[in-house]
């Protein structure tokens, strides 16, 4: 009986959509590249929430340049796509990223 349980609980918990959080950025790579505080190779995450701020729908343009990749906006180096990040997993990072505003 525990151990269905146990099971149950288990599928349950991997069935739920990913929450956006650090450790959901660093299983999709953006720390290789950002960090919360400060600028690596792109700049920080809490500079980018600053630069977006404004912008109402910066959640959704975010979520399609994490996915799609760009250039110019941070200076010389592009970003790249992501393809393994899914549309859903962008916009929560992209949701994550603009509440460290």
């Amino acid at each position: 009986m525990i151990r269905s349980a146990l099971l149950v609980a288990t599928a349950l918990w991997t069935a739920l959509p990913a929450l956006a959080s650090p450790e959901l950025a660093r299983s999709r790579i953006c720390m290789g590249c950002h960090a919360v505080e400060r600028k690596l190779v792109g700049p920080s995450f809490k500079d980018i929430a600053a630069r977006y701020a404004s912008q109402p729908d910066a959640v959704a343009r975010m979520a399609d340049k994490i996915v799609k990749g760009g250039s110019g906006a941070w200076g010389p180096v592009p970003m790249p796509a992501n393809p393994k990040v899914t549309a859903d997993e962008a916009r929560q990072l992209a949701a994550w990223v603009m509440s460290l505003k």
